[in-house]
C-alpha cells in the first residue's frame, strides 16, 4: 500500500511538472504568425517553412514590433522579408551584404528593399572588413552564415563579433543559427562542409563580451552525421542546426 501511495504521489508530481512546463512554454505572438502568413512572401520561401521553422525562430530571438535589426549576410532574403513584416512600419531592418563582383548581378536583397511592401529595409552594401553598422540596435541576426565569417580573407571573426557588440544597445540580442559540425572540430569544416562546431561559436561570441542567454533545439537533426557538405542532396535542408541567443550586458 505504501509503495502504491508513493508511486501515485510521484506520478502526480510528474504530471504537475509537465503541466507547469507546458503552461510556461511561450506561444507564438500574433504578429510573428502574421509575418509568416504574409501573402507577399514568395512561394519558394513558404515551401521551406516546414524545415526552417521561422515562427519559432523569430519568437526565440524575441523579435518585436518597432525593433531595429541588423541582418548579416541575408542571402536571398528569406529572413529579411520575415523580419521586415515582424518589426512592422515602426521598425527597421538593415541588411548587410558584400558588394557583388563587377560581372555579377546585384544581391537579391536589393530588390526586396526596393519593394514598397518592405519599405523598412535598408541595404548596407560594404565589404565586411569596412562595414559601418548603425548603433543602438535591438537585434543582430545571422542565419546559416556565421561559419563563413571564418572564410573571409583578411577578416578576423573576433572583429565581426565586436562590431555586433558595439552596434547593440545594452540588453540587445545577437542571434546565431548555423549548421553544426562534428563536436570538437572547431572551425575545421567552415570552408569545406560549411559547418562549424557550436562550442567554438559560443567561445568566440562570449569572448567579445556577450553572455549566452538561450539555446534552442528546434532545428536539431540527430540523424545528421556531420560529415557531408550542407549542399549535398542527401542532407540539404535537413542538417543538424544549432540556435544560440546572446545578450549584450
Amino acid at each position: 500500500m505504501e509503495r502504491a501511495a508513493i508511486g501515485t504521489t510521484a506520478a502526480l508530481a510528474i504530471t504537475a511538472l509537465m503541466a507547469s512546463l507546458a503552461w510556461a512554454a511561450p506561444s507564438i505572438p500574433a504578429y510573428i504568425n502574421a509575418a509568416v502568413a504574409d501573402s507577399a512572401r514568395p512561394a519558394e520561401d513558404k515551401q521551406r517553412d516546414a524545415d526552417r521553422k521561422p515562427a519559432e525562430t523569430l519568437a526565440f530571438a524575441g523579435v518585436k514590433p518597432g525593433a531595429t535589426v541588423v541582418e548579416f549576410a541575408p542571402g536571398r532574403g528569406y529572413y529579411t522579408r520575415l523580419l521586415s513584416a515582424a518589426v512592422g512600419p515602426q521598425g527597421k531592418v538593415y541588411a548587410v551584404t558584400s558588394p557583388p563582383k563587377p560581372d555579377k548581378p546585384p544581391p537579391p536583397v536589393q530588390a526586396i528593399a526596393a519593394d514598397p511592401h518592405y519599405g523598412n529595409v535598408t541595404v548596407i552594401m560594404q565589404p565586411i572588413a569596412e562595414v559601418k553598422l548603425p548603433q543602438g540596435v535591438d537585434l543582430v541576426w545571422t542565419t546559416q552564415n556565421y561559419h563563413d565569417f571564418h572564410n573571409i580573407q583578411d577578416v578576423d571573426v573576433a572583429t565581426i563579433n565586436r562590431d555586433a557588440f558595439a552596434a547593440l544597445k545594452s540588453g540587445g540580442t545577437y542571434l546565431v543559427l548555423d549548421h553544426a559540425a562534428e563536436a570538437g572540430s572547431g572551425a575545421r569544416d567552415t570552408n569545406t562542409l560549411h559547418r562549424i562546431d557550436e562550442e567554438t561559436v559560443k567561445q568566440e561570441v562570449t569572448a567579445a563580451g556577450f553572455k549566452l542567454a538561450g539555446e534552442s533545439d528546434i532545428l536539431r537533426n540527430k540523424g545528421d552525421p556531420h560529415t557531408a557538405k550542407v549542399f549535398d542532396p542527401e542532407i540539404r535542408g535537413h542538417t543538424d542546426q544549432f540556435l544560440l541567443k546572446f545578450k549584450r550586458p
